[in-house]
């Protein structure tokens, strides 16, 4: 047997090699260019975060190289605008760089979705989680001491020290006294009808609150003992948001019904601001506005709208921003009022609230269909490469017999 004729016997093993090396590579080109198409961050196909440094007036996305189902919250710290962290329907993210990198905080104590989220001005952080609330001090994360009805939470608001704390949770309402270590029921007969969707402390007076809950806007001055109904008088009863302006003392926002009122006396009395938006059925979920009250903007469930006149004209904000998926509550910069953060998601926030309270987990929102959908994409995928292997194992054993 010559050298010639061990190579020859050789051949056939190495094609088959060389045939399964090319097939793979195939495979490998063509998921690149399916996927490739898949996870280009597109504003239309993904929530996230977005941030205007002109009130408004432009947007650009500000989550880069993550793509979320849903941004829940967003808080910036008061020592370093450009720390940001980011509640998502999946966990805690941090940037350090204004939102050029994430990393994810606390992966193993922090879990599930987090709709609140708080920064005060030292710099401690309070978290609530789907399995707690957690706080940050002195470089580490604890788990606070709260009720289990406190969770999941809904939202939050914190005074500008940080020692005081609410947190409106499946079961009520939750006072924090001690920066947010230790969190205690309020036994406060308004909050029995339901959840609060937003909170804000004015400031001033030291103990006021406003809560919305089932849509009447009530307002406490004692320490959350008794309230008051404040509600603007054209929405009583469909109050959807609340907002301190942090640039005018005693001065509120409130939205429902796609309209907006303010008010300069802590809700006592209210004025319509501008006309309502086209729809008049849009949710609004976050108010800011210039100190003049010129320039207004809204984040809805139908996206963000911005009125450079007080309100007589109300223009939906496309370009960088998603035009057809949920905008949560506003964020305003604490060291700039006129740098704004919009949070979009791709998951409607009720059903996301409501999968958080079910401890459902990620993989039950994907469709059964799309399930079923991929795993036969795949096996065609594989049974039609095992025949192409075949085929060509049977043609080069063909062409090597005739010649």
């Amino acid at each position: 047997m010559t050298t010639r004729d061990v190579d020859d016997r050789a051949k056939p093993g190495q094609d088959e090699k060389m045939e399964w090396m090319r097939l793979a590579i195939l495979v490998a080109a063509l998921g690149f260019l399916l996927g490739g198409t898949a996870v280009a961050h597109d504003a239309s196909t993904y929530g996230g975060l977005y941030r205007s440094r002109n009130m408004g007036g432009t947007w650009l996305n500000a989550d880069a190289g993550l793509f979320l189902n849903a941004a829940l919250s967003v808080a910036v710290d008061p020592r370093d605008p450009n720390t940001l962290f980011l509640g998502t329907d999946l966990g805690l993210l941090k940037s350090p760089n204004g939102g050029r990198g994430w990393s994810r905080e606390a992966p193993e104590q922090i879990v599930g979705a987090i709709f609140a989220l708080g920064i005060a001005a030292d710099g401690a952080i309070v978290c609530a989680a789907t399995n707690g609330v957690f706080r940050f001090r002195d470089g580490a994360w604890r788990e606070a001491s709260a009720p289990s009805a406190a969770l999941p939470a809904r939202t939050l608001a914190m005074s500008p020290g940080g020692e005081r704390v609410m947190i409106a949770g499946q079961g009520g309402l939750f006072r924090s006294v001690d920066g947010g270590a230790s969190f205690s029921h309020i036994d406060a007969a308004p909050f029995d009808a339901g959840l609060a969707r937003a909170l804000a402390l004015p400031g001033a007076p030291a103990n006021a609150l406003a809560a919305v809950v089932e849509g009447r806007l009530l307002f406490s001055t004692d320490g959350e003992q008794r309230w008051q109904d404040r509600s603007p008088p054209d929405i009583a009863g469909a109050v959807e948001t609340v907002s301190a302006d942090p640039a005018v003392s005693g001065r509120l926002w409130a939205g429902g019904g796609g309209r907006v009122f303010a008010s300069d006396d802590l809700g006592l009395a209210w004025r319509a601001v501008g006309v309502a938006l086209a729809e008049k059925a849009t949710a609004v979920r976050g108010i800011a506005a210039d100190p003049e009250a010129r320039v207004i903007v809204l984040a809805t469930d139908r996206g963000v709208f911005r009125s450079e006149d007080g309100g007589a004209d109300w223009v939906l904000k496309e370009g960088a921003l998603p035009v057809h998926l949920e905008a949560g509550p506003l964020t305003r910069d604490p060291t700039d009022p006129r740098v704004l953060y919009a949070i979009f998601s791709l998951v409607p926030y009720d059903q996301v609230w409501q999968q958080a309270i079910e401890g459902r987990s990620a993989l039950a929102r994907l469709d059964r269909w799309s399930l079923i959908g991929t795993f036969g994409f795949v096996v065609l995928l594989l049974g039609g490469g095992s025949l192409l292997v075949r085929g060509l194992l049977r043609w080069r054993a063909g062409a090597s017999a005739t010649g």
